[in-house]
């Protein structure tokens, strides 16, 4: 059995090395300059190479239950116990994410190189498939190695997310050369621009927020976290979360708004009277100086700012209104989302190929037999958290099993 893999990403080496272990002949063609350049990259070089929770409601898609299937059958536990196999272990956080023991992104990316090496698999580094054309006898992929004719081929070549570590749309070029759908790519994961120019004034600026989505009008998610005011609009954890649903709304062009909660452990009763309170004490005060102690410089300066209230302002010249407007915008200050920030600075990306053409059980084509695919160049996005990989892991083992089996 001669399988040839394009994409030498998570996807790729996971179905390499089951493959391989089932014996079948694995050429893996990489355009890059080495294999699992985006687990490098990972978790700010740690690597969250999965979550102990996974279920499908943490996707987007067309499909998103499209994943159940291949997240039963390569639960956590079977990824941890494969990863044991290969000399990796693995680690846990109360909220599910999980690492390698070594907290080194480079551990994981060494154990599968190693592992597939040991197989026998050959790992075809800067040879990009140029093509893939449907014979009698099998697959002829076209490629600067050569015409070779393969049984059977996985397609794993990832999206054009963070195209600087190998992302790129060529899988999906190829995927569309052969007959399938293309559901419109997105970036995920990713920065949100904002209209105006508060948040250049606020650009450096990071705070622990409760944030809404709106989507014309109507709350689409909450979440609280880290957020990070920056010079093109907004980043942090928090902001990673609600991404993807922006970002697909912004696509469909659809009115994306983010509500901001400047004290997202306190109400708004609570704030007016701790302003007011703390007026009491200092009435003598500038309302800016006063908010300081509250809030940090740059945000108390835009918010008085944007209220239209001097800075100077002593205290006990500020009215009970001016305390509510003021509690008000700090419970939801409101940012018209106009833009992402690209795929370049995006984690993943949305879109891909058209789950409805391919069986959730074995990845396989249901267009070309011996056509299989795996991990993001399908139209599945995961939340942040470890999803994206293990959706990886997972769909490159239902495929390799299925491609490894005689027929």
């Amino acid at each position: 059995m001669r399988i040839a893999i394009v994409g030498g990403g998570a996807a790729g080496l996971m179905a390499a090395a089951v493959a391989a272990s089932k014996g079948a002949h694995i050429d893996v063609y990489e355009a890059g300059e080495d294999v699992g350049k985006k687990i490098l990259a990972s978790g700010n070089g740690r690597c969250n190479i999965s979550n102990t929770r996974l279920l499908p409601k943490d996707y987007f898609g067309t499909r998103p239950d499209f994943v159940a299937h291949a997240l039963k059958r390569f639960d956590f536990n079977a990824l941890e116990r494969f990863c044991e196999t290969m000399g990796l272990y693995l680690y846990t956080l109360s909220d599910g994410r999980a690492y390698p023991l070594s907290d080194e992104a480079k551990s994981v990316q060494q154990a599968f190189k190693r592992f597939v090496l040991h197989r026998g698999v050959n790992l075809l580094t800067q040879t990009p498939v140029e093509a893939l054309k449907k014979e009698a006898k099998g697959w002829r992929l076209i490629s600067p190695k050569g015409r070779l004719l393969y049984d059977r081929v996985l397609i794993a070549a990832g999206s054009p997310a963070a195209p600087q570590l190998g992302g790129s749309a060529s899988g999906l070029a190829l995927a569309q050369s052969l007959g399938h759908t293309i559901v419109p790519t997105y970036p995920a994961l990713v920065g949100l621009h904002l209209q105006g120019k508060v948040h250049e004034r606020l650009s450096g600026v990071k705070k622990e927020a409760a944030l809404r989505l709106l989507i014309e009008g109507r709350e689409a998610q909450s979440v609280v976290g880290d957020l990070l005011f920056t010079r093109y609009g907004i980043s942090g954890f928090a902001v990673l979360d609600i991404s993807t649903r922006a970002s697909l709304a912004l696509r469909r062009n659809e009115r994306v708004t983010v509500s901001i909660d400047l004290m997202p452990t306190s109400d708004r009763q609570e704030v007016t009277a701790l302003l007011q309170k703390s007026a009491k004490r200092v009435p003598w005060a500038g309302m800016e100086a006063m908010l300081h102690g509250i809030l940090p410089q740059k945000i108390v300066k835009a918010l008085l700012r944007e209220l239209a209230i001097e800075g100077s302002t002593p205290c006990e010249k500020a009215g009970a209104k001016t305390w509510r407007r003021l509690a008000s915008t700090i419970k939801d200050w409101r940012f018209e989302v106009i833009d992402t920030h690209g795929f370049r600075h995006a984690e993943a990306a949305g879109g891909g190929v058209s789950t409805d053409e391919i069986d959730p059980k074995t990845m396989a084509s249901k267009i070309h037999p011996g056509l299989y695919f795996a991990g993001e160049v399908l139209d599945i996005v995961g939340r942040r958290g470890g999803y994206n990989f293990h959706f990886a892991w997972a769909s490159a083992y239902a495929a390799a099993e299925a491609m490894s089996r005689k027929q």
